[in-house]
């Protein structure tokens, strides 16, 4: 232990000194100008993103990432790196725009989404001091009786809730936890399951926050139709759903997942690594006089509230249709208003009832915010990271990229959308911005050309934003699923990874079978639903392979 402990720092050591040996070859080669717009803005993300995955510190990863984005912006000028951490007003294209940490934390959207989380943890701490998570823990083990039955009950209540990605990652969580504790299902599995159902549900959903975002991004064209079609080729988004399905009922797993679930199994730890960042929250001892309802009603409550302020915010009670609604709804709004009545509610609900009093209720706030700490610390951090690579320019390289290699691989560029727009989902944390960034290009390169092969780009580029949002520890998806499960956050990023990885190979070759079919017959739905099998195919031979190769951790005996 103590020769790994001394491995693990002398690791970190190497680490940090490679950032300063880079920052200082840096500053002799490159400029402000030479930096904006060029491969120099995809620098900050990679750097974070590598220290996070060498030296399993992400705090420090991060804000060495923002540091390294701030020194290329100013120059390696101390005052205006300073500035740019924090707060610096840029002026492009004769709008200004305001970058760094202070920036990020004042942005009425990030803040939404921080309160939000806030609630959530307040709520959670509720169920758990009424004793409603302990009640139906015990429910849920008389319906589930093999650990197989619980995982699959994550991924089936994963996809109901597919109206907003932080909304599900933090509800399926508190749900399923004590579920999936009592079967051994280690956190970081837990932690699998829930990001899998979340983005890639989200992106295949018609009624979402994430068919709001895609909707809006798409011009002169009607952008709600064109998710609808685009649906049956979001190759990773299905794929990610029938790898989880074959995962949990082959019972295979590969990678650092292995030592994760063979910990849970064999030495009941499902922790595995000693950090852990909510164990005082898991450990609290649950009162006993806690029913059912006294969990249920508040989840449910929870759901319609947020669900009513999604719509709300889209002008659904101004005469707007429920699709539209939701199509201009303002998610992070939304969810603060329907997750603050839930709240509400939920107070008001458990005085009448009388499983925990007021002093306790007031008890849960500072509780519930202190647990969700080391998500909100990391979000901001991943924000402020993304701000440097705005402020950089990332977007404009990686569109000119993809502009260039339009005319030249027609044929592969389904694929080649789907590669590019992995990369900058998983340097730059955010899908939304991926989406943005490439749908405009792919709607211009074949608007009123060809409409087969807009619809197949398209929904590549939807995919690979999933793709590299799925795998991106700076990603605040992968963030909020850490803290659903209450997993350790790089124990979630490095198991997750291998299993992301290998559904984003099989897709990127579903996208190529996707082009030559449609190529030779000319039929959306014959590309779609041959592409679509041949993948499924594929993933089952390869999860086949490895679980004959990998040996698998002892599963207990059914009951």
């Amino acid at each position: 232990m103590i020769q790994k402990g001394k491995s693990r720092l002398s690791g970190t050591v190497v680490a940090f000194l490679c950032v300063l040996v880079f920052w200082v070859v840096a500053a002799n080669v490159t400029t402000p100008e030479k930096s904006i717009n060029s491969f120099w803005s995809l620098v900050p993300p990679i750097i974070a993103i590598g220290l996070a995955l060498l030296t399993k510190e992400v705090y420090s990863s991060l804000f060495i990432g923002i540091v390294t984005g701030a020194l290329l912006y100013s120059g390696f000028n101390f005052e205006g790196t300073m500035a740019h951490i924090f707060m610096n007003e840029v002026v492009v294209d004769g709008e200004t725009s305001t970058y760094g940490i202070i920036a990020c934390l004042s942005d009425s959207y990030n803040v939404g989404i921080l309160v939000f989380l806030v609630i959530l943890g307040i709520m959670v701490q509720m169920m758990n001091k009424s004793g409603g998570s302990a009640a139906f823990g015990n429910w849920a083990s008389t319906k589930i009786k093999t650990r197989v039955g619980a995982q699959l009950a994550t991924i089936a209540l994963g996809v109901l809730i597919f109206i907003d990605d932080y909304f599900n990652c933090l509800t399926v969580g508190s749900v399923m936890r004590p579920v999936t504790d009592k079967y051994k299902v280690s956190r970081a599995k837990l932690a699998y399951l829930i990001d899998a159902t979340a983005a890639p549900v989200c992106i295949i959903a018609p009624i979402s926050s994430w068919a709001a975002a895609v909707t809006g991004f798409v011009k002169g064209q009607n952008g709600m139709d064109l998710f609808i079609h685009a649906i049956p080729f979001n190759f990773y988004a299905l794929l990610t759903i029938v790898m989880m399905i074959m995962i949990v009922t082959m019972k295979v797993d590969y990678g650092p997942m292995v030592v994760h679930e063979r910990n849970a199994l064999e030495n009941d730890d499902i922790f595995t690594t000693p950090h852990h960042p909510y164990a005082d929250a898991a450990a609290e001892d649950m009162p006993a006089s806690g029913k059912v309802i006294d969990m249920l009603i508040p989840i449910i409550t929870l759901i319609i509230g947020c669900v009513i302020g999604m719509i709300y915010t889209g002008g659904f009670f101004s005469g707007e249709t429920f699709v539209d609604a939701f199509a201009n709804s303002d998610a992070s709004v939304g969810l603060v208003y329907g997750s603050s009545v839930a709240c509400i509610l939920t107070i008001i609900f458990y005085l009448i009832r009388r499983v925990i009093s007021f002093e306790d209720i007031m008890g849960c706030v500072p509780e519930g915010f202190k647990q969700m700490v080391p998500a909100i610390l990391i979000l901001t951090f991943a924000w402020s990271l993304k701000s440097m690579t705005d402020s950089l320019g990332a977007k404009t390289y990686v569109a000119g990229l993809v502009e260039q290699s339009a005319g030249s691989f027609l044929l592969f560029l389904p694929a080649i959308i789907f590669l590019v727009a992995v990369f900058l989902s998983f340097a730059t944390g955010t899908s939304w911005g991926t989406f943005g960034i490439l749908i405009p290009i792919v709607v211009a390169c074949f608007e009123g050309v060809d409409y087969n092969m807009m619809i197949i780009s398209i929904s590549a580029c939807m995919a690979g934003s999933v793709c590299g949002d799925h795998c991106s520890p700076i990603s605040d998806t992968t963030i909020m699923s850490s803290a659903g499960a209450q997993s350790n956050h790089l124990n979630h990023v490095t198991t997750q990874m291998p299993y992301a990885m290998s559904c984003a190979v099989v897709s990127a070759i579903a996208y190529l079978a996707a082009s030559l079919i449609n190529r030779f017959t000319g039929s959306l739905v014959m590309s779609s639903a041959a592409s679509l099998i041949i993948g499924v195919a594929v993933l089952f031979l390869f999860l086949t392979i490895m679980k004959g190769k990998v040996q698998q951790p002892q599963q207990p005996a059914s009951k």
